[in-house]
């Protein structure tokens, strides 16, 4: 089994800049180096950072999780030397897997007058993946640790394949990436399964409550009030491991990178109801040969095989104002190579890929300040910046 963007590898570390060619083909003859990676905060490390996010209430500080179960903040300086625990779970966060652990975060669109924000962890007896809201304290920057309300638990048959993005959608509703639930090749056939949560992404109402549960479901959802047993979380299915998950902050699409098994990494543009194929289809391609039928899947956007990487790391669509040249596409990573590129994807017929430089570190997830910066966390303790000179 192919290892996933959480796996551990032997890492390299970087010098403070990290600059390289735009080129689509390898082969190519280098174009003169455009985009470079500088670290964004030279004196901070981290211990395996697997998001980065703000607050949105307009106080420019940043937090980054850390996997083991540990949220710090601090100011968004490039000089700035202290950082601050605003959440530490670590005593209820199974990190023993390399793909388990505190997974996200997201803070609620009100968090500048209700205070809450909510975080994805994996946690043991039983292997369960957790969601949870918690609430700030009297200091701003240091969470309520008492203040935990668990939303939804899923119970986890496996130790890989956790999903673990949170976010708020442009509608208000938390949004959570679910995986198929381990092992490879998805055995118990959870992708396709609308009785599980498992491979999918769910959509949920925290505002209220209802049937018991501590959220609501959305009206509109897929399978909001079905009879036939379907899970109504479900707000899209068939998806292995989606990696990192983001909205175009202009359009509100949702774009996933979905982890593939053997051949073939994939970025999908997520539509209420979509069917991303797995454990049927691998991107574009059948994974079961015998009797396979695609003509019900919704395909990738785009994809990308082995030659090039192995194991996706979702990203986002750039909105901001420094790299004109890079608005409105979207830019992601592969952990296993260090590649990371762009893809313009407006005509969705015939999209363009471009290869912005080659990393030799390991990068788990990207991320955007209040400004809509682009920042990529790394495996070599390290948070960079994406810049163009």
């Amino acid at each position: 089994m192919k290892f996933s963007p959480l796996s551990t590898l032997v890492l390299f570390f970087l010098v403070a800049t990290v600059t390289a060619c735009t080129q689509t083909d390898p082969g190519d003859p280098p174009s003169p180096a455009s985009y470079q990676v500088t670290e964004a905060f030279p004196n901070l490390s981290f211990n395996r950072p697997v998001d980065l996010q703000h607050a949105g209430d307009g106080s420019g500080r940043l937090f980054v999780v850390e996997q083991r179960g540990v949220i710090s903040v601090f100011k968004n300086e490039a000089q700035t030397n202290e950082k601050t625990t605003f959440l530490d779970i670590e005593s209820q966060v199974d990190d023993s897997g390399n793909e388990e652990g505190l997974l996200g975060l997201a803070f609620h669109p009100n968090y500048k007058s209700n205070g809450y924000f909510y975080v994805n962890y994996t946690a043991s007896n039983p292997n369960r993946t957790v969601i949870s809201r918690f609430k700030v304290s009297a200091n701003a920057n240091s969470a309520d640790k008492a203040s935990e309300l668990v939303l939804l638990e899923i119970q986890q048959p496996y130790s890989n394949h956790n999903g673990g993005q949170v976010a708020f959608g442009p509608d208000g509703y938390l949004y959570i990436a679910v995986g198929d639930g381990g092992s490879g090749g998805d055995p118990e056939g959870h992708g396709q399964n609308l009785k599980t949560l498992l491979g999918t992404i769910l959509r949920i109402d925290v505002n209220k409550t209802e049937g018991g549960k501590n959220y609501g479901i959305p009206a509109d959802n897929p399978f909001a009030g079905n009879t036939e047993g379907f899970m109504k979380e479900i707000y899209a299915f068939g998806l292995r491991n989606p990696w990192r998950f983001s909205f175009d902050s202009e359009t509100g699409q949702l774009w996933a990178g979905d982890v593939g098994q053997n051949n073939y990494e994939e970025i999908d543009i997520i539509e209420k109801g979509g069917n991303y194929g797995w454990n049927i289809a691998e991107g574009n391609h059948c994974f079961r040969p015998a009797n396979c039928d695609l003509g019900f899947v919704d395909p990738p956007v785009w994809e990308y095989g082995r030659s090039e990487g192995v194991s996706i790391t979702g990203g986002y669509v750039y909105r901001g104002s420094a790299m004109p040249q890079l608005q409105g596409k979207y830019v992601y990573a592969d952990f296993g190579t260090g590649r990371v590129w762009s893809l313009d994807a407006s005509n969705p017929q015939n999209p363009v890929n471009e290869e912005l430089f080659k990393t030799n570190f390991n990068i788990s997830s990207f991320g955007v300040d209040e400004n809509k910066n682009l920042y990529l966390c790394a495996f070599d303790s390290k948070i960079y910046r994406l810049e163009y000179q």
